[in-house]
């Protein structure tokens, strides 16, 4: 099972996030990676291995943001390794998303984004999602939330997601279809998460989507 925590709000976005992977890591995983707005683009750091390793190259970077997801990966398409770990972003490097979940029809949409152009660079379904919402986006100027629900409409399989929009950045999106994902509110702040353990320390006052 993957493990997803997304943190919304003023406070510094790394160490609730690092916390909350260490949380999640009872889930089993294989690889672990994190994206935080910078306020001008998303930088993205990821590593195959224990949570510790990301931490660690985390510690030795200049990361820093209030707006931020993380994830933690059971290969399931494309080999455990820093390439297919999630963060995923488009080609463009605009948007970027976490998935927790299936894709079923993943390969006939990565045919169809194939031939309009599109260049991939990892072995995953994830990657096809983020690239379908990025085609949304760019070919019919949806708005970032359009663009997710319209490449959500277009796919097979189970998704808990999360995304942000290097160009919309006072937005996150989050959703879900057979997989879990809980939202928790506190004091100007939002926390995302695929259960409840990462984000109970920071509010009790969780909803299950």
């Amino acid at each position: 099972m993957c493990g997803i925590i997304g943190y919304y709000g003023n406070k510094d976005a790394i160490p609730i996030l690092i916390n909350g992977l260490k949380r999640l890591e009872y889930r089993g995983y294989d690889s672990a990676g994190i994206a935080v707005a910078n306020g001008g683009g998303i930088d993205i750091l990821k590593k195959s291995g224990k949570v510790k390793e990301l931490e660690a190259v985390v510690e030795d970077s200049p990361l820093k943001g209030s707006v931020g997801m993380a994830h933690t990966r059971w290969a399931t398409h494309g080999e455990p390794n820093d390439l297919n770990a999630h963060p995923h972003m488009d080609e463009t490097g605009t948007i970027a998303l976490i998935h927790n979940g299936i894709i079923e029809n993943y390969h006939s949409l990565r045919e169809v984004l194939q031939k309009e152009g599109v260049t991939f660079k990892s072995d995953t379904d994830t990657e096809v999602l983020v690239q379908l919402i990025a085609s949304f986006y760019r070919r019919d100027k949806l708005s970032f939330e359009q663009a997710v629900r319209a490449a959500l409409h277009k796919v097979i399989g189970t998704f808990g997601i999360v995304a942000l929009c290097s160009e919309e950045p006072d937005v996150m999106v989050a959703a879900r279809h057979g997989s879990p994902l809980v939202l928790g509110l506190g004091d100007g702040e939002y926390f995302l998460a695929s259960d409840a353990s990462p984000i109970i320390e920071h509010t009790r006052n969780v909803i299950y989507l």
